[in-house]
């Protein structure tokens, strides 16, 4: 995981102020107090990256790109900077720029779960690449342990793939000493998985800690990028 720099307080205070802002709906302010932040504090990826959040909700995708892009130079360990814009170049068509930013992501940070979430479902979806989807979502959910839907969209990806399922662990035997009885399965024909839906990219606001971190908010809704 890539070093980022220390936070002061004042810089903390201020990135409270305007998250706060941002949380309230108030996004001129909230865009004023981010850019304001920006040239105060420009080791920090944190405020560029709300920044680009609310330049994204108005659509202002060429903006917020730009913003990123700023955001990955300043601070090139956040891989929530690098997760944020592949989910904008994602947005705009981008799709092998994006994949190369997840990939980015990842380097700075491989424990960032949403970035493998975010690669699995661009390459599946976008990019015709099942075998790396698979490996980003198996590495997805081995970070977070998610069953539901991505347990799912694993054994789809393996029928398609060829691959054997992952075996799972037998049942217990329950307290009077009979065997488990087996889980159900599919009834034939029926689909293997949920559908994936099409990656959407965060919208919280990062936390006050990722003016030193770099960390943004939380994974994506469904996919992520």
């Amino acid at each position: 995981m890539a070093a980022h720099p220390q936070v002061q307080p004042a810089a903390r205070a201020d990135f409270d102020r305007a998250v706060n802002q941002m949380r309230a709906g108030n996004a001129l302010e909230a865009e004023l107090g981010f850019k304001q932040l920006a040239l105060q504090y420009p080791q920090f990826a944190a405020p560029l990256v709300n920044l680009a959040i609310l330049q994204r909700k108005a659509a202002h995708l060429d903006q917020a790109e730009e913003t990123l892009q700023s955001a990955v130079a300043h601070e090139p360990g956040s891989a929530v900077a690098w997760s944020e814009l592949g989910a904008t170049q994602r947005m705009r068509g981008e799709f092998k720029d994006a994949a190369t930013s997840y990939e980015r992501a990842i380097a700075a940070d491989a424990h960032y779960a949403p970035a493998w979430r975010n690669l699995g479902v661009l390459s599946d979806l976008y990019l015709a690449d099942p075998g790396r989807a698979l490996t980003a979502f198996e590495q997805y959910q081995q970070l977070t342990g998610e069953d539901k839907p991505v347990s799912g969209w694993i054994a789809e990806l393996r029928q398609r793939l060829g691959v054997p399922p992952l075996k799972r662990p037998a049942p217990a035997a329950p307290a009077n000493g009979n065997p488990g009885e087996a889980a159900p399965t599919a009834a034939p024909g029926a689909p293997a998985s949920e559908p994936r839906a099409a990656p959407e990219p965060q919208s919280q606001p990062a936390p006050s800690d990722n003016v030193a971190s770099g960390a943004g908010g939380g994974s994506a809704s469904r996919a992520g990028g």
